[in-house]
């Protein structure tokens, strides 16, 4: 942890994430269904969901391409445990590779926001739906697994030393603040998910949008030791993280 001051004021401080919690301890009750259900199926409003099914590889290829029919709003595909890359409805195609054989095939879906005008709002289906195929083949035999990540109570999760894989989870720093004022999260190089300090919610960021910092405002700082844990699910390989005085944009 490193902290640079000039005159009074505080211009940059590391905060280093030594802790991880695996994503699959907010896992809530499965459901499981030969084709992939929207969110509306699972009531689930808004949040996360884990679609997860087994696939088997053409022997001849080590690559293939999947395709979905609707994604509303933003999936992070894995195979295996690794980062394959990301789809929305405006990209529904992606390369995935993997070697001949049976694999593990994982979507995480998040619900940005309902649609609130425009020709759409009577198909306000979210999630994953549709017709999935890699290679023109129909995936299906699906588990669809809610994450409580907004609701979870952030006490109870249990962290372990980060090991920086690739895999979604919690990530948990501490930091000294002596001066309490307001600050910002410089979320550069972190892709998408939620962040709390002292185990108050602070906000959600996204990789895509302009902004790349959250405000921490002074009162949610204490002076001496406080808490940071942030729910990313797509750059898993952060171990550290800064505050600025100011906004960050891109």
């Amino acid at each position: 942890m490193m902290t640079f001051l000039l005159g009074q004021t505080l211009m940059a401080q590391e905060i280093i994430l030594e802790r991880k919690a695996p994503v699959s301890q907010v896992y809530k009750e499965a459901v499981e269904a030969e084709d992939a259900l929207p969110m509306n199926d699972l009531n689930i409003e808004f949040g996360y969901v884990l679609y997860q099914t087994e696939i088997n590889t053409d022997t001849d290829t080590e690559s293939g391409e999947l395709e979905l029919e609707n994604v509303r709003d933003y999936a992070v595909v894995y195979m295996d445990g690794k980062l394959q890359g990301t789809l929305t409805d405006k990209g529904k195609k992606l390369a995935i590779k993997a070697d001949p054989g049976n694999h593990t095939l994982q979507f995480y879906v998040e619900n940005i926001s309902r649609i609130t005008y425009g020709p759409e709002i009577t198909d306000n289906s979210k999630g994953l739906f549709g017709n999935v195929t890699l290679d023109g083949n129909n995936v299906q035999n699906w588990k669809m697994i809610p994450l409580n990540v907004r609701n979870y109570p952030i006490k109870d999760l249990v962290f372990e030393q980060n090991p920086g894989t690739d895999t979604p989870g919690f990530y948990q720093g501490q930091f000294d603040f002596s001066r309490p004022q307001n600050m910002y999260l410089n979320m550069t190089g972190w892709g998408m998910g939620e962040v709390w300090l002292n185990q108050r919610y602070l906000g959600a960021y996204w990789e895509e949008e302009k902004q790349q910092s959250i405000l921490i405002p002074s009162e949610d700082l204490v002076p001496g030791k406080n808490e940071l844990v942030i729910f990313e699910l797509k750059n898993n390989q952060q171990k550290k993280i800064s505050l600025s005085p100011t906004p960050i944009f891109k």
